[in-house]
């Protein structure tokens, strides 16, 4: 073991040929100052999108609140016309409702003084029949007793003529 360890056991040297050797802490430096400067550029740019965007937003909830105001005003606007429409019409269905009553009332008070006035109507064509019949009576007794006064004062006449003659 040891005859083997003694062949297996010796020193290497290694040597190398190479270039000045690079400094990596410089590259590393400049890597991180290119990274930092894009970094700060992308933040820039981020900051400016942001903050556009805020602003856009800003704007637009801005416009959103004065629509939605409007929109409240006109809202409430609409709830009073409406009230102030429902109050004119329960008036004027109240009064409706009262002239309705005052008509029904009329035509009752109307249809009662037609109704006496048909009565009394009824009442003079009657009384306007009786008097046409007396008035026919009358009339052909006239006549009768008329037809009696001529044959009279004919046959007077005769007797005259008679004794005259």
């Amino acid at each position: 073991m040891n005859a083997l360890r003694g062949q297996v056991g010796g020193e290497i040297s290694v040597e190398m040929d190479a270039a000045p050797g690079i400094d990596l802490t410089k590259i590393l430096a400049e890597m991180r100052e290119q990274y930092e400067s894009l970094a700060d550029k992308n933040r820039r740019d981020a900051e400016q999108w942001f903050f556009s965007k805020t602003e856009e937003l800003n704007r637009e909830v801005a416009i959103n609140t004065e629509q939605l105001q409007s929109g409240k005003t006109e809202i409430t606007e609409l709830r009073r016309t409406i009230q102030s429409l429902e109050i004119d019409l329960q008036s004027q269905l109240s009064t409706k409702a009262a002239l309705e009553g005052t008509l029904a009332d009329t035509e009752a008070r109307y249809g009662t003084q037609l109704a006496q006035l048909q009565g009394l109507i009824t009442s003079v064509e009657e009384q306007l029949a009786e008097l046409r019949c007396d008035m026919e009576r009358q009339n052909h007794e006239y006549r009768v007793l008329l037809d009696v006064k001529c044959r009279l004062e004919q046959e007077i006449s005769t007797y005259r003529r008679l004794l005259e003659g």
